[in-house]
């Protein structure tokens, strides 16, 4: 099995960013996206008036369209019809829409004309800004503009439905309202030249189950529609004009990784206890209320993490008090009886909603973001806490504060806490008694002061992903440093064990929500961590029970015992791959487990 997997990666194309899990092999469609040469015509001044009168009516032919997409994915996924805002949002930006027409107006030039220049000037502002997240958004405008000149073209709207058989979509970009057309039945997966995983499209291809890879450079221009292509939407490879031997070897691992998922699957709701006994909580981390059903047939034992500020971004205004309560009481009310632990806004580095007009910072990593934003936000900070409050008498809520880093904020946060608290008895708001409250230790200082941050709260979740960039000062988002981003580097293994002694010193559970609670690889030394809880993509869930179910407490504190011994990551590493296979042949042996995480061991 090793050797052909070898064999794919000898025919290996190129890396791309996986966003979106599962795997396709089949003829290729490509989606022609090279715009044709827009023509600059001169518009005498009579002529000016029906010109912009073709461009009106081709932006509110695009926003009907997107009106319309809109309607159908909340019919179908009521949470991911906003991700739809933002491009109607933009049709009708001043920056966009009155800039075209002033051109039309003013310049005398073509409506295509006046748009690519008004597009080029946006390019150019966009470039300019420091914050990546938000620079990255210059793709939602060259969606939407794009849309506006096939409109003004008179063509239909992106024809993606393959004829008569199923393809893989190759292409440039596709912007959300392309994404939601696609269908299981023609579409198999999708390649594109540009995005990441926090773009609009990369969230709708989860949520519909579409294999995805993106970034793939100049993937349109070497490919034709009709070849075949591998796509791997978990580890982002992508194989191009596969050998008859590759071709089988995918459908062998295919065949293997569809049986273990089934097999995985069929035991997801049992307990996630070792053979002799040791009981961990696997829970779910969710953005959209409409992963709860998933996640709880998966197997999920409730919601470790809940990352509340999806529902502030592509919004144009603040949600209110009564809308997040709304979705509050729907998320407690749907996981009850299981407990469900909802992070306060995670606002700022990378993740910036249009309601805050916050200025750019030299490293936003390190600025404005997560409780510091809420403290400098306090209004909102109060809104969304007296909303959870009020939900909390419908189900188990738990409260966690992200990147808390001494003693100052979180005593700053319980009396913010104790003061909402005492309006809403002012109010005559009911709210439970009792809600547990803890921290996400991210950072290196929390981890120093675990054992007296242990005395203020009521747990911990061990937030790896931050953890591990702030430990080592690695920018995992940097593509020159982004290799040296290592979840077994011994430093943070130990940091974990700090966290978890300190915590049960006090008697308070401690958890851990990072990605690598959802790959066996980097999940197994953690079963011997004493960990209480392991929170994950949903779709990790059973794969991760079934690691736990087959091993047992004494191996897994022995293994870990002896990681923590080794000086480097590469050492560590080199272990994992001499033990796993033989205390989880099914997970690390024949089986391609290692597919299931984009790895290889």
């Amino acid at each position: 099995m090793e050797d052909r997997t070898l064999a794919l990666q000898d025919g290996l194309l190129e890396h791309g960013i996986a966003v979106s899990p599962g795997m396709a092999a089949g003829p290729v469609l490509v989606l022609d996206r090279q715009k044709s040469p827009v023509p600059r015509l001169r518009l005498e001044a009579a002529a000016r008036p029906a010109e912009v009168a073709r461009f009106v009516a081709a932006i509110e032919r695009v926003r009907q369209e997107l009106a319309r997409a809109k309607g159908e994915l909340e019919g179908d996924y009521p949470d991911y019809g906003r991700v739809l805002d933002s491009h109607l949002l933009i049709l009708q930006d001043a920056a966009l829409y009155q800039r075209t027409v002033e051109r039309i107006e003013t310049g005398g030039v073509n409506a295509e004309w006046a748009l690519e220049e008004t597009l080029a000037a946006v390019r150019e502002r966009f470039a300019a800004i420091e914050d990546r997240y938000i620079r990255s958004r210059i793709e939602d405008v060259e969606q939407v503009a794009e849309r506006v000149l096939e409109a003004l073209a008179g063509s239909d709207a992106r024809p993606l439905a393959a004829p008569g058989q199923r393809v893989i979509l190759v292409a440039r970009d596709l912007s959300p309202a392309d994404t939601f057309r696609l269908r299981r039945e023609q579409v198999m997966g999708f390649v594109t030249e540009v995005g990441g995983r926090t773009s609009h499209t990369a969230i709708l291809a989860r949520a519909l189950g579409i294999p995805a890879v993106v970034g793939l450079e100049a993937v349109t221009r070497r490919v034709s529609s009709g070849e075949l292509l591998i796509l791997d939407g978990i580890g982002g490879r992508v194989i191009l004009r596969p050998t008859d031997d590759q071709v089988e070897t995918y459908l062998q691992v295919q065949r293997q990784y569809e049986r273990y998922g089934e097999e995985v699957a069929r035991f997801a709701h049992l307990a996630a206890e070792t053979r002799d006994g040791m009981r961990l909580k696997v829970k779910a981390n969710l953005e959209m209320l409409s992963e709860v059903p998933s996640a709880l047939e998966l197997g999920a034992e409730g919601v470790g993490l809940y990352r509340s500020e999806y529902f502030y971004m592509g919004r144009a205004q603040l949600p209110d008090e009564e809308s997040l309560f709304r979705l509050y009481h729907d998320l407690l009310t749907f996981l009850a009886p299981f407990p469900v632990t909802i992070r306060t806004l995670d606002m700022g580095g990378d993740k910036l909603s249009r309601c805050f007009n916050h200025p750019p910072e030299q490293n936003p990593a390190l600025g404005v973001r997560a409780i510091r934003f809420s403290l400098y936000e306090q209004e909102v900070f109060r809104t969304q806490l007296r909303a959870m409050l009020r939900a909390s008498v419908f189900g188990q809520l738990r409260i966690i504060f992200p990147m808390i880093s001494g003693m100052r904020e979180i005593q700053l946060v319980k009396e913010i806490l104790a003061e909402v608290r005492a309006e809403l008895i002012r109010d005559g708001q009911p709210f439970a008694p009792v809600v547990p409250i803890g921290i996400m230790v991210e950072v290196p200082s929390a981890v120093a002061l675990a054992d007296v941050l242990a005395g203020e709260v009521d747990f911990f979740s061990i937030g790896t992903n931050d953890l591990i960039q702030y430990a080592l000062a690695i920018d995992r988002a940097n593509e020159h440093v982004a290799h040296m981003y290592d979840p077994l580097h011994p430093a943070v293994l130990r940091m974990i064990r700090q966290v978890v002694e300190a915590g049960h010193q006090r008697g308070i559970e401690v958890g851990l929500c990072g990605e690598m609670a959802g790959d066996p690889f980097t999940c197994a030394p953690l079963l011997g961590l004493g960990l209480d809880e392991l929170s994950m993509n949903p779709l990790s869930i059973p794969s991760i029970k079934r690691l736990i179910r087959g091993s047992t407490a004494e191996d897994m504190v022995q293994l870990a015992e002896e990681l923590l011994d080794l000086s480097t990551s590469d050492a560590v590493r080199l272990r994992l791959r001499e033990v796993l296979p033989h205390r989880f042949p099914e997970e690390f042996g024949p089986r391609p487990a290692a597919w299931a995480n984009g790895r290889q061991l």
